[in-house]
């Protein structure tokens, strides 16, 4: 069998073996419920709230204002309905967000409008970034809540979170930051970059699938998602996946314990890998060069459809994408890229790369002869000449 070289690394990642490790304890002996009484309730309960508090320190937060979901999707979409429901009950029915948000933003708050909220996109330029004034033109007096995602999953565009969060909390506006991609990769502190909301997803960084977390900041007046138990202070009721919030610790102590290096190590690669991409010609790099994920690169190639070179390059053993996972079988340009001022027919052309801490130099090599190849091949069969 070909050996399979990952570069999806933004769609979900390999789970972490030392995660793996902590978790079968509580897939076998460890099964109790971690809402009993008895003993073997208790010993479940301990793990729990020492992955509630990882969480909590690497984010910056308190260890009671991280609430276990199914995943970022949830987490999303508990912030922005149940922030939109108790703002609205003070006449703010206003939110604001951008135009490249994944798509549990956007579906979300087309589901708001249809409720008869009152919804502002932010253009992000060519760049991929947002700017605060922009944000500062489009607040009105009804505004309530403001939510931009931290780092974009298609082009990795890192948005300026502190500038934004501190014109929400000057404006006493709530501010929810999607930050499912950033989670792991980057620094957060949600004290210091003035965050009220922030959602994310374990297998993003080695952890499982299946779990997540939303940070409330305290104080905030915020709404139960799931009523029934006590689990989760009463905000998220059922039973609690202890295994996999357990692995979700785990895999957040790991990620943030060797950001540095990883960030170091993946950022070289991606850069050999940009510099060798960029010399073919029609190939243009989306999002700012700078402010971008260490390890994402979205190219668009002139002449191609991005299908068929996914395609090619799964038949040479290589895993890529075009952009989110969540929107794949769309025939449609990337709505990222279309938000970017990128034209239709260059967008239908891209080709997203993720790579990760387990990618290696050798991979690179592969990529950098597999890629080009693949792109002239293609080309070839259009009749296209740059």
């Amino acid at each position: 069998m070909k050996p399979i070289i990952y570069a999806d690394n933004a769609a979900t990642t390999r789970l972490s073996p030392t995660v793996l490790e902590a978790m079968l304890p509580f897939l076998r002996e460890e099964y109790g419920n971690a809402s009993s009484l008895y003993s073997l309730g208790r010993r479940v309960r301990v793990p729990l709230e020492e992955a509630r508090e990882t969480i909590a320190r690497c984010l910056g937060g308190q260890n009671r204002e991280i609430f276990f979901t199914s995943g970022g999707s949830e987490a999303n979409n508990w912030a922005l309905k149940g922030a939109a429901a108790f703002l609205a009950k003070n006449g703010k029915r206003h939110i604001i967000s951008t135009a490249f948000e994944h798509p549990s933003i956007l579906h979300t708050l087309d589901a708001l409008k249809r409720e008869g909220f009152s919804i502002t996109l932010l253009p992000v330029h060519e760049n991929g970034i947002v700017r605060p004034e922009d944000l500062q033109r489009a607040i009105r007096e009804d505004t309530g809540l403001v939510s931009v995602m931290y780092a974009n999953n298609e082009v990795g565009t890192i948005q300026p979170i502190g500038e934004l969060g501190a014109i929400c909390r000057q404006k006493g506006i709530w501010f929810h930051t999607d930050a499912v991609q950033a989670a792991g990769a980057l620094p957060i502190d949600v004290v210091k970059e003035h965050i009220d909301l922030l959602s994310l997803s374990g297998h993003k960084f080695h952890g499982p699938k299946g779990i997540g977390a939303l940070y409330i900041r305290e104080g905030l007046h915020f709404p139960n998602l799931i009523h029934g138990g006590e689990q989760e202070s009463g905000r998220r009721a059922g039973t609690e996946n202890t295994a996999a919030i357990v692995g979700l610790g785990v895999a957040m102590e790991e990620t943030c314990l060797h950001r540095e290096d990883t960030s170091r190590k993946v950022r070289a690669m991606r850069d050999r890998l940009l510099t060798g991409l960029l010399s073919i010609p029609g190939c243009r790099l989306n999002g700012d060069r700078e402010r971008r994920l260490p390890g994402n690169l979205n190219l668009s190639f002139a002449g191609i459809e991005g299908e068929s070179l996914l395609l090619l390059l799964d038949m040479r053993g290589i895993c890529a994408s075009s952009g989110s996972a969540c929107a794949s079988g769309s025939q449609d340009p990337s709505y990222v890229l279309r938000a970017l001022g990128v034209d239709a027919e260059l967008a239908k052309g891209s080709l997203r790369l993720t790579l990760g801490d387990l990618n290696t130099e050798e991979e690179v090599d592969i990529l950098l002869r597999e890629i080009p190849e693949t792109v002239a091949h293609l080309r070839q069969m259009r009749g296209w000449h740059s």
